[in-house]
């Protein structure tokens, strides 16, 4: 065994020895416990940056853990290679996406293998190959066909320069990112999938989810957004004409004082006909923002219409107005305002000198509307035949009279809607439906599919190539002429299934169902919060859209998620001569600290004084990014690996800093000498466990308690930086340990051969380099986790501290099992405590068993 320890060594040939063993592959073999563990698949950007090391040495160390376990472990890789940013790249690079994502995926993939991640690459997929897009546009005409998809026109970003659609990150201060042109709102035809069919279950089934983060539970619970309410009928005045609205409050419906409609509702453009002030208002609003967020902070305007609705109760005539803040994809359009107990009506009633009419009190105190509605619930006055009432009972008393009069309906909604899945991108899989001649709009037939998405084009970045080139578009369905659609999909289409592909990926279907269910659901899924109300929510519709069509058996794909915190940075930066900031890579950046470790001074390498800005998460934008890549150069990829799992439990926020990668690889450094030296001395013999001296068996007691605890952290509790922690404690013992008998050599022998195996889900390289110098044949990946001695747990003894008036006098060794009065026999005949006692009175002694005793006396 060589002295020193050298990673670069070690790692090509461990790595190497994995490649030729194909040690991650691995098949269905219903003889042994399946695992499934999954991280999120990466898009090829080009480099990895430390959010993707982090996350795979997570999905890592629990997929090796579990192996050791004597399970059989699936931890598959792929790419999600479709999407915006290689268009981006190839306009920018005068290229086309294809060339620059296959680059990608092959830089990537070796940068993965360097940081030696246990993936079956047999199951390799990417997404933007046929192979795998053939099945998810066989699948889309299969929901067709279930009536579960559809096709509408809905509202997007316009580029009227460009004559293009935007993407909401290409939408700049309103602008278009590319000609600054201002960006307008239209209305195209798009396809969707009806997830509103899946809401309730969607909703129902996290309960199920005893293994997921509540946090994203409680996410995904808000987005579906299920609610209670009425649907009831306004009528035009002086028309048969209505429209309907829906409220969860309908306990304030005698408060309406005026109707919000959204600018693109029939009765708006009705309006807007011959009105130049209203028809200019809904302009704007096609321009304005239509996300949650941007509504939320929007100035709210509107525009009176002229015409008025009947209150389906009081018979009043009400104004309707069209208000910015009403969207015509939520809800039915049109919403029942009631300033007095809407915050949002409240200031839009102000603004524009409307009636605000208050018919909820309450629970005590009087109303007051002078500063603020009062949206609570309480009791009703002012509301004719429902006074009195509190709000369930006014639920149900306005339910039954609206019912009864035909004016309403008790109803179920979703905040969720259904999932857009057009995207007037190119680089995406085509969806596969056709237009007739006739102008009838089928699936493409299955004998046509794939419909290929041609790679070898121009980015002129304007048009999608395949809408630009006319002749793609052509194709023929049972001799008649078609047009193909040239749209492509969402990516988070192929997002939402290839988890199942990796099953099987080399089938010819969609999934084959035997494996699938086999190694279906993923028993560990790790990935960024970030995912849980888009990714999550589609990946867990998706599974059930599956089931449903007879491809997988279970209800969820996943059985437990872990959501790993971002990786920080300190980030830096001088202001040059234009005054524009520079932002400097930390790697380049001397500082100097102050006694608490905070930074008083930065200097980069050409000798900016620098402004510090703290940590921040890593980003292109600051250059705090560290290149994981040049680290495991320095270090070695175990060094990195274990700094990522030792710095901070895997949930949380981590701190990138170089000084405890180092002291990581001081660690391995100490771990691989003491392996060293005692593998140097030569053989030992069989350890001779009722042999063991006091101080040999309580060594031998701390390396089991640190089996156990490893164990528990590593697998039920999943914090990887207290297993470490334990570890490195253990080692501390181990160093300071005599090596003179050979009893000694035994038992440091068996505390090694465990300590490496508690270490190699993290430190795979040296721990399987350590092992097999440990004189060890089967490789270690084929062994299995060290079993927990429970009788070397068993205390024979016990140290006590022994106390006079709350001060430390003497320490005590006692059997485990003395009682109080022997413990304290013994502790009246230490000196120290003879010294403090003498001449005076013991009023009380208190004993904690096994730990402490203590002489209270005056």
């Amino acid at each position: 065994m060589q002295e020193q320890y050298n990673p670069s060594t070690i790692e090509e040939k461990v790595q190497e020895h994995w490649k030729n063993t194909k040690t991650f592959e691995v098949t269905e073999d219903e003889s042994k416990e399946k695992f499934y563990c999954l991280s999120m698949f990466p898009y090829p950007s080009g480099r990895l940056h430390m959010g993707h090391v982090r996350n795979y040495t997570i999905g890592d160390v629990v997929a090796r853990y579990q192996k050791l376990q004597g399970k059989n472990v699936l931890q598959p890789i792929g790419w999600d290679s479709f999407g915006l940013p290689a268009e981006n790249a190839a306009i920018k690079n005068s290229s086309a996406p294809a060339p620059w994502t296959y680059e990608n995926i092959d830089y990537m993939k070796n940068q993965l293998k360097m940081l030696g991640f246990g993936y079956d690459w047999s199951r390799e997929i990417a997404t933007c190959t046929p192979e795998y897009y053939r099945w998810e546009q066989w699948f889309f005409t299969k929901l067709y066909d279930k009536g579960l998809v559809y096709k509408k026109t809905a509202s997007v970003n316009w580029c009227p320069h460009d004559e293009t659609v935007l993407a909401n990150e290409q939408v700049l201060n309103g602008c278009c990112w590319r000609c600054d042109t201002e960006v307008e709102q239209k209305e195209i035809p798009q396809w969707f999938i009806k997830i509103t069919e899946y809401a309730d279950e969607l909703l129902t089934d996290l309960d199920t989810l005893d293994e997921w983060p509540e946090q994203v539970k409680a996410m995904q619970r808000n987005w579906i957004g299920r609610s209670e309410g009425i649907e009831m009928t306004f009528r035009l005045e002086d028309s048969d004409d209505g429209f309907d609205i829906y409220t969860t409050r309908p306990d304030t419906v005698m408060g309406v004082t005026y109707v919000a409609i959204a600018a693109a509702h029939p009765l708006a453009q009705r309006a807007a006909e011959g009105n130049a002030e209203l028809t200019a208002f809904i302009e704007e609003c096609k321009n304005a923002g239509t996300t949650e967020a941007e509504m939320a902070v929007m100035e709210k305007k509107g525009v009176a219409t002229s015409l008025n609705a009947i209150h389906p109760l009081t018979g009043e005539a009400v104004p309707i107005w069209v208000g910015n803040f009403v969207l015509m994809n939520y809800g039915t359009g049109a919403v029942m305002s009631v300033p007095a107990h809407d915050q949002r009506d409240y200031e839009f009633a102000h603004k524009y000198g409307i009636n605000i009419k208050g018919v909820i009190k309450p629970l005590e105190g009087e109303l007051d509307l002078s500063k603020a509605a009062f949206i609570d619930k309480g009791i009703l006055f002012d509301s004719g035949e429902f006074n009195g009432l509190d709000f369930q009972a006014a639920f149900e008393a306005i339910d039954t009279k609206l019912s009864a009069e035909g004016k309403g309906k008790r109803q179920v909604n979703f905040r969720l809607r259904d999932w857009g899945v057009s995207r007037q991108r190119y680089w995406g899989a085509p969806i596969p439906m056709v237009t007739l001649a006739d102008g009838s709009i089928v699936p493409t037939p299955e004998d046509q599919l794939p419909v290929i998405l041609p790679e070898n084009v121009v980015m002129d970045g304007i048009q999608s190539p395949i809408k630009a080139d006319k002749e793609w578009a052509k194709t023929q369905i049972n001799g008649q002429d078609a047009l193909r659609e040239t749209d492509t999909f969402d990516t988070f289409m192929e997002s939402s299934w290839y988890y199942a592909r990796y099953c099987s990926p080399h089938a010819d279907a969609m999934l084959d169902p035997a494996k699938a269910n086999y190694w279906l659901p993923v028993d560990q899924y790790v990935g960024g919060i970030e995912h849980a109300c888009m990714h999550l929510l589609y990946f867990r519709f998706f599974h059930k859209l599956l089931r449903d069509i007879g491809l997988v058996d279970s209800d969820e794909p996943a059985k437990r998620l872990l959501t790993q915190g971002m990786v920080l940075a300190d980030a830096f930066y001088y202001n040059n001569k234009k005054g524009a900031r520079v932002w400097v890579s930390p790697t380049d950046v001397v500082t100097e600290t102050d006694d608490k470790g905070r930074v008083i001074k930065a200097i980069d390498n050409e000798g900016h004084e620098l402004v510090y800005t703290g940590m921040s998460k890593m980003s292109k934008s600051k250059n705090n990014g560290i290149d994981p890549q040049a680290m495991v150069e320095k270090y070695g990829a175990d060094t990195v690996r274990l700094f990522m799992m030792f710095a901070s439990p895997p949930e949380l926020t981590l701190e990138w800093q170089e000084s405890g990668v180092e002291g990581a690889h001081r660690f391995i450094k100490r771990l691989w000498k003491l392996a060293h030296d005692h593998i140097s001395q030569g053989p030992t013999s069989e350890l001779d466990v009722a042999s063991l001296s006091a101080d040999q068996q309580a060594l031998r007691r701390e390396l089991h308690k640190t089996i156990s605890k490893v164990g528990d952290d590593l697998g039920r509790r999943q914090m990887f930086n207290t297993a470490i922690a334990a570890v490195m404690e253990l080692m501390n013992h181990l160093q300071k340990a005599p090596q003179v008998t050979q009893q000694d050599r035994a038992l440091m022998a068996e505390a090694l051969s465990a300590v490496v195996r508690l270490l190699y889900p993290i430190i795979p390289h040296v721990t399987f380099n350590l092992w097999n110098e440990l004189g060890h044949t089967d490789p270690i990946e084929n062994v299995l986790w060290p079993e927990v001695d429970e009788a070397a747990l068993v205390e024979n003894s016990k140290l006590i501290i022994v106390q006079v008036n709350g001060k430390l006098r003497a320490k005590i060794t006692v059997a485990a099992d003395a009682d109080k009065d022997t413990v304290e026999a013994l502790a009246m005949n230490e000196e120290g405590v003879i010294k403090h006692t003498e001449g005076k009175t013991v009023r009380k002694v208190i004993f904690v068993p096994g730990k402490l005793l203590n002489i209270v006396a005056n």
